[in-house]
């Protein structure tokens, strides 16, 4: 064997591995799952009347200390208040493969046909992020957070 196929094998298989790596990373490192009966799975919304908890069922939810923008929630709804205040720009973010119950391409598309409505849950959950739920009719909530837009004239990296 000579030198150039060595270093053939060397370059592809560390290649390989760092994108086995980061794949890894974006995938599972970073996340975990949200007990449903922590501080941190109980929703509010803002009304006009101002924030009412939220009561979730069923509630499966994903966070991450690595970004503000990595929290995912699924559940069902038993009571929607009355004023949520709505939030018609949003978007939802992709979540990992594994989060099942999360599918952002639906919910996305759901958002734009009318079959789900977003609104705002909690402003400011974190400097320049939103907590967003797109709710369903039938009662059933999908929330992330998303960057705001109250500071658009700053950089990404200030």
């Amino acid at each position: 064997m000579n030198w150039g196929k060595i270093a053939a094998v060397v370059l592809i298989g560390g290649g390989l591995a760092a994108g086995a790596g980061v794949w890894y990373t974006q995938e599972y490192a970073f996340f975990d799952r949200i007990d449903p009966a922590s501080p941190e799975a109980r929703i509010t919304v803002e009304t006009q009347a101002g924030p009412v908890p939220l009561d979730l069922t069923g509630f499966e939810g994903i966070n991450a200390d690595s970004s503000p923008i990595r929290w995912r929630i699924c559940g069902q709804a038993t009571d929607l208040p009355q004023g949520m205040a709505p939030a018609p720009a949003s978007e939802p973010l992709n979540g990992p493969r594994w989060f099942s119950c999360y599918d952002a391409p639906r919910i996305g598309a759901d958002l734009v046909s009318g079959a789900a409505t977003a609104y705002l849950a909690e402003a400011e959950v974190r400097p320049n992020v939103d907590r967003i739920l797109a709710v369903y009719p039938d009662g059933r909530v999908y929330g992330w957070h998303e960057y705001n837009d109250k500071n658009p004239e700053r950089g990404v990296m200030d």
